[in-house]
C-alpha cells in the first residue's frame, strides 16, 4: 500500500500547478538553461519523492535546484548538494552507489526516502511562506504514507521546521517548547506506541560545505546516529 499511495502522490505531485510563478519560472529555466547542459532535456516540472516505499528514514530537503533536480527530476541529483548527500548516504549503507549523475544512473536508496518542503525549484533558492503552505500537504501525506517510519531527517532550518510540522499534521505529538535547530540537535514524536526521532542536519548546500560548517565527518554522524536508532 505504501508504493502505491507513494505513487499516486507522485503523479499528483508532477502534474501540480499550485504555485503558477514556480511552473513559470521552473519553465523558463528549462528552456534557457544553463551552458554547461544546453545540450541536455531538463525536466521542468515539480519533482517528486524518491526512495524505498518501506522506508523507516525519511529525509526532508529544501527544494530542487534550478539546474540540478529541476534538470534531472530527482532530488539533489545533478549538482553539489546530491554530491555531498549521496555518498553519505552510500557509506552509511543507505544507498547503493555513492556517485550520481541523473535519475536513470541505477541509483536504488534502502530503507530511506527523500523529499523536500517544496517540490519546484524556487528563484535564489528562496520558497516563499505563501509556496511552502501550498506544498505542505504532499509532505505530510508521504509521512502518513511511511508505515514503517522510525527516523526523519531534516536538512536545513527550512526543511527540519516542515518535517516537524508535517509530523504534527499526521497525528505525532511533540514539544519543540525547548528546542532549537541545530546540527545533530534531536526531537522525539509518539502517534500511539510508534516513536519517531527527528534529528536536524546542517543542509548539504556548497555554501555549508565550502566553508566548512558542514564536514563529511558531521554529516556522517547524522546517518550512523539514524542506523543507532534503527537497530534499537
Amino acid at each position: 500500500m505504501s508504493a502505491k499511495t507513494l505513487d499516486a502522490i507522485h503523479s499528483e505531485v508532477i502534474a501540480c500547478t499550485k504555485c503558477r510563478e514556480l511552473r513559470r519560472y521552473c519553465a523558463q529555466v528549462a528552456t534557457e538553461k544553463k551552458r554547461a547542459y544546453r545540450g541536455l532535456t531538463y525536466w521542468g516540472k515539480p519533482v517528486p519523492g524518491f526512495g524505498d516505499p518501506n522506508a523507516r528514514v525519511l529525509l526532508v530537503g529544501l527544494a530542487p535546484g534550478a539546474h540540478g533536480s529541476n534538470r534531472t527530476g530527482r532530488p539533489f541529483t545533478g549538482d553539489a548538494s546530491g554530491d555531498f548527500l549521496y555518498p553519505a548516504l552510500h557509506r552509511a549503507g543507505f544507498a547503493n552507489q555513492a556517485t550520481v549523475s541523473h535519475a536513470d544512473d541505477g541509483l536504488q536508496l534502502h530503507d530511506t526516502y527523500i523529499t523536500a518542503a517544496l517540490r519546484c525549484a524556487p528563484p535564489q533558492n528562496k520558497p516563499t511562506p505563501s509556496q511552502l503552505r501550498k506544498c505542505f500537504p504532499y509532505l505530510v501525506r508521504e509521512v502518513e504514507a511511511l508505515g514503517r517510519l522510525r527516523v526523519v531527517i531534516g536538512l536545513g532550518a527550512i526543511g527540519t521546521r516542515a518535517a516537524i510540522e508535517a509530523l504534527q499534521a499526521a497525528g505525532y505529538s511533540l514539544s519543540t517548547k525547548r528546542w532549537r535547530f541545530g546540527h545533530g540537535a534531536e526531537l522525539t514524536a509518539t502517534k500511539g506506541k510508534r516513536v519517531v526521532t527527528l534529528i536536524s542536519s546542517f543542509h548539504p548546500s556548497r555554501q555549508n560545505t565550502n566553508t566548512g560548517k558542514l564536514t563529511r565527518a558531521m554529516f556522517d554522524a547524522i546517518f550512523t546516529r539514524a542506523g543507532e536508532l534503527l537497530a534499537v
